[in-house]
């Protein structure tokens, strides 16, 4: 049985894991909640806005979101660059938050873990992400 996967649904795929990788590690960090504990961070400061983090990762989970969206109606070679773009910059974004993360006085190292995980799925999508532009040009040449 030979079955064809398109890019598009490996990519899909991949952004669908992504997310919820992204949305496990969240929980993660909330997890000690459950168990009575403090989840406080010593390096942000009360005065601190919340609601920057918290549109940035409305932001962080939005686009993605977006981009699953977009690809299943839109397969243009404009797309396709755009889309390449957005990936490169969430695996950017995946290793300097890892390097960050091994800056924190208590390193939790489940969390580093699956932050390692998904920056290899990233990766992936990466590569299937140029597979799918590439495609574009290939197929091009033949018609």
């Amino acid at each position: 049985m030979n079955v064809t996967v398109s890019y598009q649904e490996k990519i899909i795929a991949l952004w669908t894991i992504f997310l919820l990788g992204t949305l496990f590690h969240t929980q993660l960090g909330l997890m000690p909640l459950f168990h009575g504990q403090d989840i406080g961070f010593a390096y942000v400061h009360n005065n601190f806005n919340i609601a920057y983090i918290l549109w940035g990762m409305l932001g962080f989970f939005v686009l993605p979101m977006y981009a699953i969206v977009v690809m299943v109606f839109n397969d243009s070679k404009r797309y396709r660059v755009i889309h390449l773009g957005l990936t490169i910059f969430y695996t950017v974004l995946n290793f300097l938050h890892v390097v960050l993360y091994l800056e924190v006085t208590a390193v939790v190292w489940y969390q580093i873990a699956l932050m390692i995980v998904l920056f290899f799925i990233g990766l992936l999508l990466n590569l299937v992400s140029l597979q799918w532009l590439k495609a574009y040009n290939h197929y091009k040449k033949m018609a």
